[in-house]
């Protein structure tokens, strides 16, 4: 065990602190050189990261956050292998927070991990300690960031959380998946009001309940969502209008590719299930002006679907803002309860956020994605006649 440990350590000391490959080679070699060391080789490499992603926990990481690093830098064996390490250390606990992770243990024992990956990857044993070092190297690298909430095992995670009914859930995720897979807009606008007519119908109701004390005292929470190239811009600036019509307040990290969510959790779920359907929407009616387009002769460019994207986030925003003050101004006894929301939140993430920056968009330079994307943010939401509430 001993020649075990010091190999570990030395492999270790050359790969992960050094600043450039030259020690993650050396590393690599001394781990694949003692084919008689290599299974117990394997278990020790997964017991440290085990502790290494709790140090990356602790700094106020999340299994998602993690793994969407190690798509952006690494690639897809890499990323298997963190799926590995997340699921070992997960199963040191009875309970996870939310939206933890789902990741599982595939393997036997840890004795057998090593030879259970080998075979997984097909690989030789230098590859294979490269690719586990790179891992383990940026999970010792991950700087601090603001926690979005409890660790695994912290008693303060304990609590119940509000989230949204599962009835009323399972339909508003109906609808819009409806609403993404129809090709035909007038069909889209109406399911899509609709499931944000139920999403607002409860986001009200469970204003009004804590302001009449009826059940237990609930607090602003976080959530993490990825916002990722290409056209990452437009991306965050379309999740900072839909959380902005929920409640919620958005702050985008654009050098991690996500933005952080502050809100009461079902406002956070709302947030989630509307984004990521306006995002499925967007991407669909681009992809069907860029055809016609092309059938009109011009050739397919980036600068059409930033202009496309860009302008569908920006209208989106405008028409969002519109609905919410309409759906206030129809409920002005609901007014306190939905400010006192409004202010909580508020205080949340400027506690989480006490100093942020403003950033300048690349403009959108392309005319016609620009009036495509804008005509189908006017589609992808609002019913005609009166405007349905979205979800406050």
């Amino acid at each position: 065990m001993r020649d075990l440990a010091e190999t570990v350590d030395r492999a270790f000391a050359a790969a992960l602190y050094a600043r450039d490959d030259t020690g993650l080679d050396t590393g690599a070699s001394l781990l694949a050189a003692e084919p008689a060391l290599w299974p117990g080789v394997g278990q020790e490499l997964l017991a440290r990261g085990e502790a290494y992603a709790r140090q990356g926990w602790e700094r106020g990481w999340r299994p998602a956050d993690v793994l969407r690093l190690v798509r952006r830098d690494l690639d897809e064996r890499h990323l298997r292998i963190t799926g590995d390490i997340v699921a070992a250390e997960a199963r040191r606990y009875a309970r996870l927070p939310e939206r933890w992770t789902d990741a599982e243990v595939w393997w036997g024992s840890d004795e057998q991990y090593a030879e259970r990956l080998a075979q997984r990857e097909r690989t030789d044993r230098f590859t294979l300690a490269t690719a586990v070092l790179e891992v383990l190297r940026l999970l010792v690298r991950l700087p601090s960031i603001e926690p979005v909430g409890p660790l695994p095992g912290d008693p303060a995670d304990l609590g119940e959380h509000a989230h949204i009914e599962p009835r009323m859930l399972g339909r508003i995720r109906a609808l819009l998946a409806k609403a993404e897979a129809t090709n035909f807009p007038d069909e889209a606008e109406a399911l899509s009001a609709k499931a944000q007519e139920l999403m607002a119908r409860h986001t009200v109701d469970e204003a009004l309940l804590a302001a009449r004390g009826g059940g237990p005292a609930r607090v602003p929470g976080a959530c993490r969502i990825g916002v990722e190239p290409p056209y990452e811009e437009a991306k965050a600036v379309l999740l900072d209008a839909v959380a902005g019509a929920n409640r919620c307040r958005a702050v985008w990290n654009s050098g991690f590719e996500f933005s952080t969510v502050v809100g009461f959790e079902s406002d956070l779920e709302a947030v989630e299930l509307l984004y990521t359907s306006l995002l499925v929407q967007g991407t669909a009616a681009m992809t069907r002006a860029e055809a016609a387009q092309r059938s009109g002769g011009r050739k397919r460019t980036k600068t059409f679907r930033q202009s496309f994207l860009l302008a569908y986030a920006s209208r989106l925003g405008q028409r969002l803002a519109e609905t919410a003050e309409h759906t206030a101004a129809e409920a002005p006894d609901n007014l306190p309860a939905l400010v006192a929301r409004d202010m909580a939140v508020t205080s949340r993430a400027d506690e989480m956020f006490p100093r942020t920056t403003t950033t300048r968009l690349r403009g959108a330079t392309d005319h016609a994605g620009w009036e495509d994307g804008t005509a189908a943010a006017d589609r992808a939401h609002m019913g005609g006649g009166r405007r349905d509430p979205l979800p406050r």
